[in-house]
């Protein structure tokens, strides 16, 4: 399955330190966990001895991974080392655990089941650019599917109803043509306009916005807000918001933001606090939203010209032959 090739977000860096961490990945359980580097791993969480949870073991004093149940201790690479009902015994190549690859990028530990595909998580430019602070909020465990996620993240025709007095106003609903192109990621939408009555924690006036919107894979988009007249040509930053999905289930998800904002005065708590408010207007419709699974035959729910992001996207899940959260 090709989702098995991609790279998913599985764990917030800081949660994974000096226990293994339980968590669900494209229906299946998995395990990570630190070696004596440091390094981030993961394992299937199921010991290949009697099944029992990797998860509920430890990692010994010299990096391994230790099963619950009988002692089994496992080396990064999911080699078996030790069985310690039979010390002198040399464990065969046969004897490891199911390794799959693991990475931390933009605060977030990801996972690759196969070895193939694309060699890094899905980008997000604003990670390195020093004059933005970075942090992360989430995760948000959504009863919807990952495709539907991404697609709410694009539209902005729901701001006035969804985010009334936040994002949009009932009273300047109309949203602008904008440009859709195909990217190697997904795609990329510029020009996108909407009237805003506080687009962010410091507005102080309502304002027209505009923004980009890019895939960067197929469960992960980002958000970039496109500076104001003037001020490009003094900072040339651009404020950022990344959406990264993981896909526990066709119909369950686990969501995180990673912010890259120009506000360094803020405490965390109260930048997370506004996209915390706003991704809770949103978790109850798409929580709403039939059938669960996004359908990619375009003829089966309605389209307008506002939906021209959404009605690529889907077009870009059929092409790369993505089966998981979608119908």
């Amino acid at each position: 399955m090709v989702e098995s090739s991609l790279w998913h977000p599985v764990a917030l860096v800081g949660d994974v330190a000096q226990t293994p961490v339980a968590v669900q990945l494209l229906q299946q359980p998995v395990v990570v966990w630190r070696d004596a580097e440091g390094l981030v791993q993961a394992f299937a969480d199921q010991c290949p001895h009697r099944g029992a949870r990797l998860s509920l073991g430890r990692v010994t004093p010299q990096g391994q991974l230790e099963c619950p149940y009988h002692g089994w201790q496992f080396a990064a690479d999911g080699r078996c080392t030790y069985v310690p009902a039979l010390p002198a015994f040399v464990p065969p190549p046969g004897h490891c655990a199911r390794a799959f690859e693991a990475r931390e990028a933009h605060g977030v530990v990801w996972v690759r089941m196969e070895q193939q595909g694309s060699a890094a998580p899905p980008a997000f430019a604003a990670e390195y650019d020093a004059r933005l602070r970075k942090l992360n909020c989430g995760p948000y465990d959504v009863a919807a599917s990952a495709p539907r996620i991404i697609e709410n993240f694009l539209d902005m025709s729901h701001f006035g109803f969804v985010h009334e007095g936040w994002l949009g106003s009932r009273d300047a609903t109309a949203i602008d043509d904008y440009r859709v192109e195909a990217t190697p990621t997904g795609l990329l939408a510029t020009g996108c306009k909407a009237w805003q009555p506080q687009s962010n924690l410091h507005s102080t006036a309502p304002a027209q916005v505009e923004y980009t919107y890019e895939v960067t894979a197929p469960y992960a988009a980002v958000l970039t807000k496109v500076p104001e007249a003037g001020t490009t040509a003094l900072d040339g930053w651009r404020e950022s918001i990344a959406l990264f999905i993981c896909p526990v289930t066709p119909v369950r998800s686990r969501v995180w933001f990673r912010l890259a904002v120009a506000d360094f005065d803020s405490p965390d708590e109260k930048l997370q606090a506004f996209q915390h408010t706003i991704f809770t207007q949103d978790q109850p419709v798409l929580e709403s939203q039939t059938p669960q699974l996004l359908p990619l035959d375009l003829r089966a729910e309605l389209h307008t010209a506002t939906d021209k992001a959404s009605s690529a996207y889907r077009r870009y899940l059929r092409q790369s032959g993505i089966t998981l959260g979608v119908c």
